[in-house]
């Protein structure tokens, strides 16, 4: 069986109740869980769910892009109040 794979960006909330995920490849993929694992998890559940709908209804099914995501921060200082 083929496989594709999407890279997922992962913020955890400030007070640690929870990690949300994003697919920036699937911009309708958004979801969470209370561990790092379980939100990868629902991610997968999320992202199998987004291209059985793509694919049943026509729509494209992005390419694959876990070759070419990258993370950057960039730091900019606050003026002074």
């Amino acid at each position: 069986m083929a496989a594709i794979s999407y890279a997922v960006v992962l913020e955890g909330e400030p007070d640690g109740s929870a990690v949300n995920v994003i697919v920036p490849a699937l911009p309708e993929v958004a979801t969470f869980g209370r561990t790092r694992e379980e939100a990868l998890r629902m991610a997968e559940d999320a992202i199998r769910l987004s291209i059985a709908y793509r694919r049943d209804n026509g729509l494209e099914i992005p390419p694959g892009d876990a070759d070419f995501t990258q993370l950057e921060r960039i730091s900019i200082p606050l003026p002074a109040a």
